[in-house]
């Protein structure tokens, strides 16, 4: 009787294996929150007579510009059969990345703009709207209605994320500043449902992320140019150092670390779970801005309090895993699947 082989590692699941690299991905994003914070607290230092929109985009032009040229410059994996790696970039591959750039740099702008008009929990809560517009835009697209484990996670989602941001519905109104984060969660939907689009399955992760990195970056830096006071204002940050390395911090893993996973992983599930995963951003985001802040306050020469524990946060993300296991109980879709479509 012949020996038989010892048994080898366990096969990793393709799709386990996404939701863990976009779980990092949420835990980068949600990094942001008190980082760009620190960075904008940092900048007001520096410059006192700085008005909103230059310190806002200052905020956000740096990072996608540093990312791009990062990621231009870090080295390439020498070309093989099997991973198909290519030196130039190809059509497909210039299209999606100037879509998702486009998606995520007009959603951006409008998130940006419409915090200017409303209550940063108003807006934390609309923008995860998209939650809700994935299933419901694919369900009419397919004329097939998303399964109950789908609605009832989109909606543990949606309250997950009011308890997070202590949403109020009796001071809720349609201004300027809610209807522009309601805009900015389409926008935000579309570069989700763009980057799952199996017309661009064949494209390098890599690729595409260079592509977005530059479209986003022209656009914030025009509108850094349209808002500085000054080219000396543009040019002074860069002289302080805890300010360059926030910014840093905010380029490596804010930026290339998150969207780097993203754009890699985000194809292997169907975009209504992509959108319930992302939901777990803002649990990161508080979790962190217990700790942080009071750091940063002591590096930078900023005052920035940690914020406190709360009965929200544990509910409220209590309420979003339970949305994200019970999406991820359910069997995978098959391809004809209108979600996986």
């Amino acid at each position: 009787m012949s020996e038989r082989p010892p048994p080898g590692p366990a096969p990793t699941n393709p799709r386990l294996r996404a939701l863990g690299m976009l779980l990092i991905a949420n835990f980068y994003w949600g990094l942001s929150f008190p980082v760009i914070k620190a960075v904008v607290l940092t900048l007001g230092r520096l410059q006192p007579q700085a008005r909103g929109g230059y310190l806002t985009t200052m905020a956000v032009a740096p990072r996608f510009v540093l990312a791009f040229f990062l990621l231009a410059l870090w080295p390439r994996r020498a070309a093989t059969p099997a991973s198909g790696t290519r030196g130039r970039l190809m059509r497909g591959e210039w299209k999606q990345g100037l879509i998702i750039g486009g998606f995520g740099a007009v959603g951006m702008m409008l998130q940006i703009d419409g915090l200017r008009f409303t209550a940063a929990s108003t807006s934390a809560f609309l923008t995860q709207f998209y939650a809700i517009l994935i299933p419901l835009y694919l369900a009419v697209r397919s004329r097939c209605w998303p399964t109950t484990t789908t609605v009832i996670s989109c909606l543990l989602v949606l309250w997950g994320v009011a308890l997070l941001g202590r949403f109020d519905w009796r001071a809720m109104h349609l201004g300027r500043g809610e209807w522009e984060t309601l805009l900015s969660s389409v926008f935000f939907m579309g570069q989700i449902l763009s980057l799952g689009n199996r017309a661009y399955e064949g494209n390098r992760p890599r690729a595409i992320t260079l592509v977005m990195f530059g479209a986003e970056a022209a656009v914030f830096t025009v509108a850094a140019l349209a808002a500085a006071p000054s080219a000396h204002a543009l040019a002074a940050p860069w002289t302080d150092g805890p300010w360059v390395g926030l910014t840093l911090i905010l380029t490596i893993f804010c930026t290339m670390g998150s969207f780097s996973l993203m754009n890699a992983w985000q194809p292997k599930i169907t975009p209504t779970e992509a959108g319930l995963v992302y939901c777990v951003e803002p649990i990161f985001g508080s979790l962190l801005a217990l700790c942080l802040p009071a750091l940063f306050s002591r590096w930078a020469g900023i005052v920035y309090p940690n914020e406190t524990a709360t009965s929200n946060l544990l509910l409220g993300g209590g309420l979003i895993t339970l949305a994200n296991i019970l999406i991820q109980l359910r069997p995978p879709p098959a391809p004809t699947d209108p979600v996986a479509a």
